[in-house]
């Protein structure tokens, strides 16, 4: 089965120590972890530490090489980032097509994604290696990602693909349910408030009922809830008494 290990995010010649720890952390966000570096100018950093946010797990894996073929080496699909759409015989996609192709690699197929420097990208000879150009579909008028940025786009496109469940935490104790018959009591309790606050006619009571019915079965009320709102219900009729 492929796995998030199967990717290697490559970056080229980066300059500035603090964009490699901001990759990592991007890579991290999204579960992943198989970073390269190819002739970092500054490496390590305690910057590039520092911006990695709790990430720098992932700079310690980080495997720093002195070419891109080094880097290169096992893998069977290289695809290469660039802003600008150069004319050159490789196939151009966007990072969601990018994910599409590499989904339909066999599982055990190493996947490379070149990421190269700040300022210039990747040079001629280094998309020499690529397969695919991935760019990045951006304002035409100002379409220069930052580098972590653009590690992002494609660490979330990869991870969407892997396994797009959202995680929902709870605060506090888990949701109790209740039965049918406690909503029948809150429903008659209700009732007989509005009534009592003087909001419900009962010789004439159209469809209110019926309505806050369909209202708190959409809600799908806990134990929590329905106590809050017996005792809101007390507290009016209190009210109307003083």
């Amino acid at each position: 089965m492929k796995t998030v290990d199967n990717i290697r995010f490559i970056l080229v010649g980066t300059t500035h120590p603090g964009n490699i720890g901001a990759a990592a952390r991007a890579m991290k966000t999204m579960g992943f972890s198989n970073l390269h570096l190819v002739t970092p100018k500054i490496y390590p950093s305690a910057e590039a530490t520092a911006r990695a946010s709790g990430a720098d797990d992932v700079l310690a894996r980080a495997v720093v090489h002195e070419t891109l073929d080094s880097a290169l080496e096992g893998c069977q699909q290289v695809y290469g980032m660039s802003a600008r759409l150069r004319h050159l015989p490789v196939p151009v996609v966007n990072p969601r097509e990018a994910v599409s192709h590499i989904q339909q690699q066999g599982e055990d197929a190493q996947i490379a994604i070149i990421f190269g420097r700040e300022h210039s990208g990747l040079t001629n000879d280094e998309l020499d290696r690529c397969q695919h150009l991935v760019n990045i579909p951006a304002n035409p008028d100002y379409s220069s990602l930052n580098l972590a940025s653009a590690v992002q786009v494609l660490a979330y496109e990869l991870k969407m693909s892997f396994d797009p469940t959202i995680e929902v935490g709870r605060i506090g104790e888990e949701r109790e349910a209740i039965k049918a018959e406690d909503l029948e009591h809150l429903y008659g309790h209700f009732e007989q408030s509005l009534i009592t606050i003087g909001f419900l006619d009962p010789d004439k009571p159209k469809n209110l009922m019926r309505r806050l019915r369909r209202l708190f079965n959409r809600a799908e009320l806990d134990r929590n809830e329905l106590q809050i709102l017996h005792g809101i219900l007390r507290a009016a009729e209190s009210q109307k008494d003083t």
